[in-house]
């Protein structure tokens, strides 16, 4: 009996040790998984916080090339922008550059009609001279320079030694000559006396200065005579600073011994008009 009741004893106190230590075991099993958990879940969380560090990083990298892009599109526009005003002014000055041009041409061509017309009277005046002077009189020679006409008139046809009084013979020269410049009244003549190089001294003439204009005043007189208008004539006297050739002999300065008539457009009149020309240009 007594050792039964002792068993039941040690058994009563074997159940009460086992009971505790199971309920210690399954706590330590329930703090280990609970400990498992908690550190799988900080491991997660520093993935993620981890990934979240990257993403921001990656963000704010995006961000600032989102800056970038953005000023570089301003850059982009502004720059099309002046490119698009550059363009039109480009195109503008082009379109002015190439109407300058075609005004310029126009003037041009509007001076070159004015010369050719000019040059058109000129032959004209010429063929004229030639039919009613005769251009085969030795003492008598017709030229054009640059646009000029000059009548170079022997003083052995006009006037004696000497003298300043025109000859009979000379009024029959001067009347074609009269008839010529009467034909252009746009065009005046100018009357050159021109004398060789030896001295003279008579009366109220001095030198050959004196001798050279008295006779360009006498021709003027009489192609006045003869219903030339005297607005379009014009007194020269050259003495004997432009001679054709030397003085040393009796031939050469007989030569030289002339009266020249320069025909030629009115100066004020042909740059008038080419002055009406430039504003009727300028106004368009």
């Amino acid at each position: 009996m007594n050792k039964l009741f002792t068993l039941g004893i040690i058994f009563a106190l074997i159940l009460t040790s086992c009971g505790p230590n199971k309920e210690l075991v399954a706590a330590q099993e329930e703090l280990k998984e609970t400990n498992d958990l908690l550190n799988s879940t900080a491991m997660k969380l520093n993935v993620c916080l981890s990934d979240k560090a990257a993403a921001d990083a990656s963000l704010a990298a995006m961000k600032e090339q989102l800056i970038d892009l953005r000023k570089t599109n301003d850059a982009l526009f502004s720059s099309t922008k002046e490119m698009t005003v550059l363009t039109t002014k480009g195109a503008e000055n082009l379109e002015k550059t190439l109407e300058s041009l075609q005004e310029r041409d126009l003037k041009i061509n509007r001076l070159q009609d004015a010369l050719t017309k000019k040059d058109s009277v000129t032959i004209a005046i010429v063929s004229s001279l030639k039919k009613s002077v005769g251009i085969d009189d030795p003492d008598i020679e017709i030229n054009v320079e640059k646009g000029v006409v000059f009548i170079s008139i022997s003083d052995k046809l006009l006037f004696k030694s000497g003298s300043y009084v025109v000859t009979e013979k000379a009024k029959t020269v001067l009347e074609k000559v009269a008839k010529v410049i009467s034909d252009k009244p746009d065009f005046e003549a100018m009357i050159e006396g021109h004398t060789d190089s030896r001295s003279f001294s008579n009366g109220v003439l001095l030198d050959n200065w004196d001798l050279s204009v008295k006779r360009s005043t006498s021709i003027i007189r009489e192609l006045q005579k003869l219903g030339v208008n005297p607005s379009q004539l014009i007194a020269a006297g050259r003495s004997s600073y432009v001679p054709l050739v030397d003085n040393e002999t009796a031939e050469n300065r007989a030569k030289n011994r002339r009266t020249r008539v320069v025909v030629m457009p009115k100066i004020d009149q042909f740059y008038d008009m080419i002055e009406k020309e430039m504003k009727q240009l300028s106004g368009q």
